[in-house]
Order: C-alpha cells, then sequence, then structure tokens
C-alpha cells in the first residue's frame, strides 16, 4: 500500500507539504461555548485527526454579524484566538496540519443571533424554511448590504487571516459555497444588484477577488471553497454558469493554496457537463480538493484521473479518528450515524 497515490506526500507550496492526500472535510460541529470560544474537547477531536494530510476546520465566523447558527465558534476576539491557539497547538503536536475556514452565513441567519438585526445579504431577497439547530426560527428577509458594509465585511475577512496567523493555523479557506454570504454574491437568485456589486459576472465575482486579496496580505496559504452549482441556500439560475466560468478562469492568475469543492454529494449536473469538481477543473489549473461523498476508493480513482490533487473527506472521519491508518491497513470503517453528532469522538 505504500505507494497507494492517497499516501503520496502533496507539495501545496514550497514551504508546506502534505503528507498524504487525505484531508478532513470542514464539518460544522456547533460544540464552541456560549462565546464562541473552541475549547479542549475540540482541541483534542481535531488532534486525533492529524494523520490526515491537512485538517480544514469547521466554520469560523469573521464578527459577529456572522452567526447563523448555536454555539458556532469564531475567529474575532482574544479569547477565540487562545482557544485556537491551543488546538492548533495540539494538531501540530500530533504532526498534522491545519486550515481555518474563515466565514459569514449572509442571510442562512435570523435576528435573535444578531441582537434583533436583521441579517445582510447582497439583496433582500428572502430565505424559506427552518433554522436547523434553533427552537423552530424561520428564515425571512435580509437587508441589502450597503457599499460600506460590503468593505467592512472585506476588512473582517482580512482580520479573520490576520488572527488565524497569531492562532497558528498553517493557512486559511475562504468559505464561497454552500449558499452563505460570498456564495450569495455569486448566483442570480440571491444577487439582484445594479451597481458594481452585481449585474454582471465581473461585478458578481468582484467581492471574491477583493476578499482573496485581503486575506492573503495577512497570511501565505490561502485555499477557496466554491459550489458553482446551487443546491442548499439558493436555487438554481442558468445565468449562474457564466458567473463561475469567468470566476474559476479568472482564479488562474491568482497563487491560492487550492480550490475546494463545497458540495454534499460531488454528482452529475448537466449545465456543468459533469461532477462539480470535474467543472472546476475544466476551468482551474491549480490545486483541486474533491469533496462531497467520496470513500478512499472514489477518491483514489478521481485523483488518478486527474480530476482532483486531493481528497476530502467527512462524516467517515467523524466515526473514524483512526480513517487514515485504517484505509492504509485495509481495516473495515466504523459506519457514520447521525447520533455521532452529539458528541466529540
Amino acid at each position: 500500500m505504500h505507494q497507494d497515490i492517497l499516501f503520496k506526500p502533496f507539495n501545496l507550496s514550497d514551504e508546506l507539504t502534505l503528507k498524504n492526500r487525505i484531508i478532513m472535510a470542514p464539518m460544522n460541529r456547533s460544540m464552541a461555548d456560549n462565546s464562541s470560544v473552541p475549547t479542549v474537547d475540540m482541541a483534542d477531536y481535531y488532534g486525533r485527526r492529524a494523520d490526515t494530510g491537512l485538517i480544514i476546520t469547521e466554520s469560523l465566523m469573521i464578527s459577529p454579524s456572522a452567526m447563523g447558527y448555536p454555539n458556532t465558534p469564531g475567529i474575532f476576539t482574544s479569547s477565540q484566538i487562545d482557544g485556537w491557539k491551543i488546538v492548533t497547538d495540539k494538531v501540530h503536536e500530533n504532526g498534522g496540519k491545519i486550515f481555518a475556514q474563515l466565514w459569514h452565513t449572509g442571510r442562512v441567519s435570523h435576528p435573535d443571533y444578531l441582537n434583533g438585526e436583521k441579517p445582510y445579504a447582497p439583496s433582500a431577497v428572502a430565505l424559506t424554511g427552518r433554522i436547523p439547530r434553533s427552537n423552530n426560527l424561520q428564515y425571512g428577509e435580509p437587508r441589502e448590504m450597503t457599499n460600506s458594509e460590503i468593505q467592512q465585511l472585506i476588512n473582517d475577512f482580512s482580520q479573520a487571516a490576520a488572527n488565524a496567523r497569531e492562532a497558528g493555523f498553517d493557512g486559511v479557506e475562504i468559505h464561497a459555497a454552500n449558499g452563505y454570504l460570498l456564495d450569495q454574491f455569486l448566483h442570480h437568485d440571491t444577487n439582484r444588484r445594479s451597481d458594481s456589486w452585481g449585474g454582471t459576472p465581473e461585478n458578481m465575482s468582484r467581492i471574491i477577488f477583493e476578499v482573496i486579496d485581503a486575506v492573503s496580505s495577512q497570511i501565505s496559504h490561502v485555499g477557496l471553497r466554491l459550489s458553482p452549482a446551487a443546491y442548499i441556500h439558493l436555487e438554481h439560475d442558468d445565468r449562474d454558469s457564466s458567473v463561475s466560468d469567468y470566476l474559476l478562469n479568472r482564479l488562474n492568475r491568482y497563487a491560492l493554496s487550492y480550490v475546494h469543492t463545497g458540495m454534499f454529494e460531488d454528482g452529475y449536473y448537466d449545465h456543468l457537463g459533469g461532477s462539480v469538481t470535474q467543472y472546476i477543473r475544466s476551468h482551474y489549473s491549480g490545486t483541486v480538493i474533491a469533496c462531497g461523498g467520496y470513500s478512499a476508493e472514489t477518491g483514489r480513482e478521481t485523483i488518478l484521473k486527474g480530476d482532483a490533487n486531493l481528497i476530502a473527506i467527512g462524516r467517515p472521519l467523524i466515526a473514524n479518528p483512526d480513517y487514515v491508518e485504517k484505509v492504509r491497513n485495509l481495516k473495515p470503517l466504523k459506519a457514520y450515524e447521525v447520533e455521532m453528532l452529539n458528541t466529540l469522538v
């Protein structure tokens, strides 16, 4: 098994080498304390998974306005930074690498989490449905962001990246997927602006490049998570493909660590001509992380076909902290069960 592509090292850069191609996917656990500070249990949880080539954390709120679920961790106060130092120290002591995923939920929130204020979004378009992990809270209409609020958002991402560097992270991932705030700018369903932040692929993508520039000024290694297929928290629009085409092609000019598929299931989409990962690879020539229901077997095939360089594993890593060792030695995996979300093991 020592020749298995999954266990060959991979250079994210001249300064950062991953010991294998298996990535821990970001998975929100809502286990921080009531001040959004990561706990010792969280440090142990991530430390037990340091055998992966890279850990990408659950989503970290970049500011108080970013909250959309209870007990999600932040990276905007000194106590949160100190809490994450304990996490990164544990991972590094165990020989691992770890990136912080930087996040703002946008309209995927509720005034109960925001001191009574409406959540903000590119446009005042309501999201319907019930908020998970809440007492039957329902989504409502957000308010459209002003230009000054957009600039503040960019600054908040930049400061969060600086805080992540202080906390000892090896890099950060910008969360621009899964229908959250940055992704809302990239889809016509949620971005109905007619100013310089909407209306055309160039304008709708603008915030991504400004956030990348701001974050890259603070930390050396920057990844980006994208969901070109609208599948959660927003609706598909045929015009979105031109936005994704433009965005991915222009990303080739940037020195990103990777682009990461933001999907629960990386299936086939007619309008993309393949899986989301295959679509990303067809436009983007840098490092690609495939994510979305992969096993070790399908991940290996995806890498060998050239559709991706790295494979992100989610729920199997919740069930199996020793996932890498088990796959390497052909041991059976423990099946994931939803009850496992109730504890950090």
